[in-house]
């Protein structure tokens, strides 16, 4: 059997009062990740700051239209944090006029219009709109192999599990290494969009009511 975590943690829901510590959280957990090294030019000046940009833009327009999010904390520490679009909003953020702009001054146009096509193309894919997606999902680095990954997940499956309109939830990676993990969770792999040279796996978890045949 798997090493529990030597730590206790707990499970919130996050609020714009964690607006700050979210933001550092995902930058962090984000900045290496092969999709928004393709999306945001790793190889060109400026890199960090704009995924920094487009973190922060995500998180504070997530939390002002009051769209729900999960955090991990162990003592008092947020270490795992997750953004959830519910599937009534899934589209909630990108159609804001106000982040596009906002976007545009802080990360450029490039940027803006390659996230946007990225996200799209992820959305094509989920299979149906009574889905939740999750825009961002991430362990703090230092806390990574530890199994809050897993725990944050499943407290995120019984979160959704709750709206017995959602027949489950999406989301993606570029990350080879988190394949495995997503399979051991319960994620079937539906399809998958190139971002550049990236492979982005998109996956989906059926609520416990449905099954993965019932919304092909």
């Amino acid at each position: 059997m798997p090493e529990l975590p030597s730590e206790t943690a707990e499970i919130r829901q996050l609020d714009s009062g964690y607006s700050r510590e979210t933001r550092s959280l995902l930058y962090l957990a984000y900045r290496q990740e092969p999709s928004f090294a393709h999306l945001f030019e790793s190889g060109r000046s400026g890199y960090e700051h704009r995924v920094r940009s487009t973190i922060r833009q995500l998180v504070k327009q997530h939390f002002l239209q009051e769209m729900p999010a999960l955090g991990l904390f162990v003592a008092d520490r947020l270490v795992g944090a997750v953004l959830i679009a519910p599937p009534q909003r899934r589209l909630g953020i990108t159609e804001s006029w106000a982040w596009r702009i906002r976007m545009l001054m802080s990360t450029g146009l490039r940027g803006t219009q390659r996230y946007l096509e990225y996200y799209h193309d992820v959305l094509a894919c989920a299979p149906s709109e009574a889905v939740h997606v999750l825009p961002l999902f991430g362990v703090h680095p230092d806390f990574q192999g530890q199994r809050y990954g897993e725990q944050l997940l499943h407290a995120l499956h019984d979160w959704c599990a709750e709206d017995k309109n959602s027949e489950g939830i999406v989301l993606d990676t570029g990350n080879g290494h988190y394949l495995e993990f997503y399979q051991r969770q319960g994620y079937e792999e539906i399809g998958e969009v190139a971002v550049g040279p990236v492979r982005e796996r998109i996956f989906f978890h059926p609520n416990p009511h449905v099954s993965l045949g019932s919304v092909a």
